[in-house]
């Protein structure tokens, strides 16, 4: 946008007085090129954004974003028009005719009242909040808003024609949208859907498909122009048809995104702006006072529209003004309305650099206040107390297992069988997100037609279903990479987990040998580590607990205690397995040949919790022993030697103030998402097939 003003008409007037040289003749201003590429971009950034959306966005999200979305084009309309005709007297005739003016005032209202999703995308994704409840609704708000306003403003336009130019004309036009409507929806849907269904699942679509759909675009895109309407009507139809992800959606991505957004968007931005002279405004625009009053009051009242369903609705209120100002967000997007209304003269250029100028100003304002209101991590972050230790007695023990590949199943599957059959489990499948902008989560209880995950999720949902007497529900998460602990977080929330179980980043084959390590999935569980609203569990499997993990098999479990509070929760994870006739738990303290005060408040809950094991749970179930440690080296050599006797290792990620004997230890450390001992039972030359549980208790403020 700076670059475009920098080289607008302003350089090129200081040419003029400096060279008196410049042509103004259009055909040789060389802006013809220049021109086509920015129509081009904007017809496919308004496709690949409408595809990007799911559809069922709209309307699932209850009847707040609904009301929103309407309201928020209504009131700050009515509202505008009903002082549009204020200080129409002090406007020169000559500079500007009492029509014109309230031609400009009318852009600016509409301008003002509608919400266009690529700037609303833009915002949240900048921020990193799209898949957050905020982002949710505000998006679907603004769908709703963008759908009501393109219908609003097709009628406008056929009434105007009607009056001004000619009935038939009006007529003619009329018919050709609905043509239009009729072809797209009853003609090239179903030819949609037949692709679909031929292309294999987990296959490519055929390139020849692809081409042919960005040409269907730019046909409609010239239909549209040819009978007067919008061109970006066409294709915006056309991306509502396209299914979002695979196969179509993901690789119209694949070969356009990165053309469109970084080359022709760029050009198209520019190209509008060159188009600006800030000198008309300082020297030309005598009604620019009025019409700042005008974008004042229709911002003021858009904002009420969105603030007030939202504390009616009792969401928080800085909640409340972030969505407010994100639905009057100005972008790009608007860049290109305001070209169209110039190109169609119901602006003069003065009013087009203003409204540019104050695009410019919004898009740099409000992700600034948004960066201050609003903190997504807030939504996650317990402010109860939701973790094992401190679940009532006769509660269940609600869990949520990750999975990401399908060697993932068969270990949650063997730790899930340790736990006592009164157990809520969640499983989320996660599923890196593309060809589609809105995160999707779907319940596999629902009755969805549609196959939006990998088939081996199929096999994963009978093989959870096997866990006896166990309530057990299954989700789908398709989410950008760096937003999975988001939804995880989220729905950890809405299932009243426990724990949250994630495998963790390192792989091994089936004979123990290291494999593979996974950044990403360790870049996922070190943000859940931060931001999730319970406990967390990091499942290390080195290829053998899916086979030890079966009904035939008993099970050795050790525990490795400290002290702090994530030993205390390992502790009371495993104490629930103690009523498994094929688990043999032994618990071995560490102690420290070094002095800890007495008096810390974490000792005295270690001592606590040590005293109600010897005392209860010291008999056959749980065995109990102590070793005493002195300094980082032997503290390594027995964490090595115990992994010999045991197939599950339970271990705490951070250990307190009960760990002086670590600090050599710290400097060599792999893993710190799975703490100083999970890190050294996980080591890729550590010859042992055990297996590993780091546990950290719920982070609370």
């Amino acid at each position: 946008m700076l670059a475009g003003l920098i080289l607008g008409p302003q350089l090129f007037n200081l040419r003029e007085v400096l060279s008196r040289k410049l042509s103004w003749d259009p055909a040789l201003d060389g802006n013809g090129p220049l021109r086509g590429l920015s129509v081009c971009g904007n017809i496919m950034l308004a496709f690949l954004m409408t595809v990007k959306i799911s559809r069922r966005l709209a309307f699932n999200n209850g009847w707040l974003p609904i009301v929103i979305g309407v309201l928020s084009f209504i009131v700050p309309f009515l509202g505008g028009f009903c002082v549009r005709n204020l200080h129409t007297d002090n406007i020169d005739p000559q500079y500007l005719s009492p029509s014109k003016v309230l031609a400009e005032r009318t852009v600016v209202i509409s301008s003002q009242s509608s919400i266009l999703l690529p700037t609303v995308v833009h915002f949240l994704s900048e921020l990193k909040i799209l898949n957050s409840e905020l982002g949710r609704l505000v998006l679907s708000a603004s769908l709703i808003n963008d759908i009501f306003a393109s219908i609003v403003s097709i009628v406008a336009y056929l009434a105007g024609t009607y009056k001004n130019i000619s009935p038939m004309t009006a007529y003619r036009d009329l018919i050709a949208v609905i043509i239009l409507i009729l072809v797209v929806f009853c003609v090239l849907r179903p030819v949609v859907e037949w692709i679909v269904e031929r292309t294999p699942e987990g296959k490519p679509v055929a390139d020849v498909y692809v081409h042919a759909a960005v040409l269907s675009v730019i046909a409609s895109a010239a239909y549209t122009t040819f009978f007067n309407m919008k061109y970006l009507l066409g294709p915006f139809l056309l991306g509502l048809i396209i299914p979002e992800g695979p196969p179509i959606g993901s690789a119209l991505e694949a070969k356009y995104e990165a053309l469109t957004m970084n080359v022709l968007t760029p050009i198209s931005i520019t190209f509008s702006t060159m188009r600006c002279d800030v000198m008309k405004i300082v020297y030309q625009y005598d009604d620019i006072g009025y019409n700042i009053f005008l974008m004042l009051f229709t911002g003021v009242l858009k904002m009420l529209t969105g603030l007030v369903p939202c504390l009616y609705c009792k969401i928080p209120l800085k909640e409340a003004i972030a969505a407010s100002l994100l639905l009057c967000s100005k972008s790009f997007s608007e860049i290109f309305l305001y070209e169209s209304t110039f190109d169609d003269s119901y602006i003069s250029q003065a009013t087009y650099t203003f409204l540019i100028a104050c695009a410019l100003i919004n898009s740099g304002i409000i992700p600034t206040a948004l960066a201050g209101l609003y903190d997504p991590k807030r939504k996650y972050v317990g402010y109860q107390k939701k973790n094992i230790m401190n679940l009532k007695p006769n509660s269940d023990l609600r869990i949520l297992t990750c999975v990401h590949k399908p060697e993932n199943i068969s270990a949650a599957i063997s730790f899930l069988q340790l736990l006592p059959s009164t157990i809520v489990v969640t499983v989320l499948h996660l599923v890196k997100l593309v060809g589609k902008i809105v995160p999707v989560v779907i319940s596999h209880h629902s009755k969805s037609k549609r196959v939006v995950t990998n088939s081996y999720i199929h096999t994963a949902h009978l093989a959870f279903s096997q866990l006896e007497s166990v309530t057990m529900t299954m989700f789908t998460a398709l989410t950008h990479e760096n937003l999975m602990h988001d939804e995880i977080c989220k729905l950890a929330l809405e299932q009243v987990a426990s724990i949250i179980i994630v495998p963790s980043g390192r792989k091994w084959t089936i004979d123990g040998t290291f494999e593979s390590e996974d950044e990403a999935i360790r870049r996922l569980n070190e943000s859940l580590l931060q931001s999730a609203s319970c406990s967390i569990g990091i499942l290390v499997d080195r290829g053998q607990f899916s086979l030890r993990g079966t009904r035939r098999y008993e099970i050795n479990v050790g525990v490795i205690f400290i002290g702090g509070k994530d030993d205390r929760e390992a502790l009371s994870l495993v104490k629930k397995m103690k009523h498994n006739p094929r688990v043999n738990i032994t618990v071995i303290r560490l102690i420290s040949s070094r002095e800890i005060e007495s008096t810390n408040w974490d000792y005295i809950l270690d001592h606590e919790v040590l005293e109600d094991l010897k005392d209860t749970d010291a008999t056959n179930c749980i065995a109990y022993t102590e070793r005493i440690v002195a300094g980082g080296p032997e503290v390594a050599t027995t964490v090595r030697s115990l992994s010999e006797d045991y197939d599950l290792m339970v271990v705490g990620r951070d250990h307190g103030m009960a760990s002086p004997d670590f600090d050599g230890l710290k400097e060599w450390i792999e893993l710190p998402e799975l703490g100083v001992i999970g890190d050294l039972l996980a080591a890729r030359d550590l010859d042992s097939r055990v297996n590993v549980l780091v546990v950290q208790q719920q982070q609370q403020t």
